[in-house]
């Protein structure tokens, strides 16, 4: 699962790129839209720091900017500190820019093939057609994977100016589409206790909890984890770009070693965190143990070395990943491989 992203988003009507005529530099909206909010979410007490995903996004526009300016060597130092940055720790070239190079268990392959295709357009420039405009479009497209902007349109612009009011209202009334959607709205210790008496007073309603953007940390999630892993008919569990850490993974991968525990749960999504890169093949058998007619679950390829069995697998792997959302991400990736 990923930041769902629709066609004619804001963030591809905002991004410089979209405009015609003469390419001039001024400030991101979006960068500076997240710079912002992280301030307020920093004041409203969800944690020390910001979640990484500031610092990310300010990495996509600054190798922009690069590439405008005809850095591209410059560029190409900082897409290797965002590769770093992302779990992408290899610094072989080889290893990006071919799609057959092992990556099994990645958390995010939406932004794994995005990373490839901005190395493809830095390092392998191709002199006809636009260029610089398809690598705009795929800053345009890592950004808005990266960023909370999709949340922050749901809510409507409320979670930005009062989060205390959008929280009340999510927990006011039954979940919508058995639905807690508390995605880009920050939350501290204090909210989580008004959000577990929630699940434990509808529970047997909710489907999909949807906690991503939220600057939750490792003891917060751990808070949540008993109310969590009681629903009874939770199946996703969305807790993409806060500040966790892979030490959490050892407390997920032992509660969903007890059969009793997240009884129905298919995915649990952990992309644009601290450090979780990759997951633990206990943690991902113990999903497929509750899902066995899934077939492939989204970060395990199983599949032969070759590169176009490697190219097939990827392109399921990303649409299972999002179902019905990011479609740009999904024909970007599509494209790439041609």
């Amino acid at each position: 699962m990923g930041t769902r992203q629709t066609k004619g988003s804001l963030a591809e009507r905002a991004s410089p790129g979209a405009a015609p005529g003469p390419r001039r530099e001024r400030p991101d909206f979006w960068a500076s839209l997240l710079l912002r909010a992280g301030d307020k979410a920093g004041r409203a007490g969800a944690g020390s720091g910001l979640p990484p995903y500031h610092r990310r996004v300010g990495m996509v526009q600054e190798l922009l900017r690069m590439v405008r300016q005809g850095r591209r060597e410059e560029a190409g130092t900082l897409l290797q500190h965002l590769r770093q940055d992302l779990g992408m720790e290899s610094t072989s070239l080889d290893d990006v820019l071919y799609r057959y190079a092992s990556f099994r268990n990645l958390v995010d392959p939406i932004t794994h093939d995005l990373i490839i295709s901005l190395a493809r357009y830095i390092h392998c420039p191709k002199p006809e057609g636009d260029a610089l405009g398809a690598m705009e479009k795929l800053c345009r497209q890592l950004t808005y994977h990266l960023s909370p902007h999709s949340q922050w349109r749901r809510h409507r612009g409320l979670v930005k100016r009062k989060p205390q009011a959008c929280l009340k209202a999510v927990l006011a009334g039954s979940p919508p589409d058995n639905t807690v959607d508390l995605s880009g709205i920050p939350l501290t210790p204090r909210d989580l206790e008004r959000v577990t008496g929630y699940l434990q007073r509808c529970g047997e309603q909710v489907d999909s909890v949807e906690l991503g953007f939220t600057g939750l940390t490792d003891d917060m999630v751990l808070q949540l984890l008993p109310a969590l892993s009681t629903l009874p008919r939770l199946t996703t569990l969305a807790l993409n770009g806060n500040r966790l850490t892979r030490a959490l993974l050892r407390d997920l991968t032992d509660a969903l070693k007890d059969p009793s525990k997240f009884p129905s749960v298919t995915w649990i999504d952990l992309g644009n965190n601290v450090d979780i890169f990759s997951l633990p093949q206990p943690f991902l058998l113990s999903l497929r143990k509750r899902s066995p007619k899934q077939g492939h679950l989204p970060t395990i390829l199983e599949l032969g070395e070759g590169p176009g069995s490697g190219d097939e697998a990827r392109d399921e792997t990303v649409g299972q990943e999002d179902p019905g959302g990011d479609q740009e991400a999904r024909e970007t990736t599509g494209a790439s491989q041609t």
